[in-house]
């Protein structure tokens, strides 16, 4: 019998903070435990130079994992198993059988690196705690 591995969705505006540092972290500390995407309702052109340098604090190299802000699609929405938005609104689709969540968090658009790792490591905490949340009950 095949394992499902969950599949996690970090939706943001931009898709060049909030939901770039979500996916790194669940990347980093999933593995392969997790299927991770970001997307964003309006991207960004590039990552938020804060945002990469304030990960990078953390050992997660953004940029070399080949991140890159990208636009929301249908498609990403429905092979979720999860959604996470953080500050898309009602401009998220939503289809039946998904489980969605809203984390609200400071944007880090426009900030500088101090203002940035508060933001970072209240991501880092949430994502822990789901990953406990997706891949405890699953090992049992």
């Amino acid at each position: 019998m095949t394992k499902h591995i969950p599949e996690v969705l970090f939706v943001c505006v931009h898709n060049a903070g909030r939901s770039q540092m979500a996916a790194g972290f669940l990347a980093h500390y999933g593995g392969d435990r997790v299927a991770v995407r970001s997307a964003g309702t309006a991207p960004a052109d590039s990552i938020n130079p804060a945002v990469v340098e304030a990960m990078a604090e953390k050992g997660i190299d953004l940029l070399a994992s080949g991140a890159k802000p990208k636009r929301l699609e249908d498609a990403a929405v429905r092979a979720s198993d999860v959604v996470i938005t953080m500050g898309c609104g009602d401009t998220c689709p939503v289809f039946p059988g998904i489980s969605y969540r809203d984390w609200v968090l400071e944007d880090p658009a426009g900030q500088g690196l101090e203002a940035v790792r508060p933001i970072r490591d209240e991501i880092e905490a949430r994502v822990l705690d789901l990953l406990d949340e997706l891949t405890s009950d699953k090992e049992a």
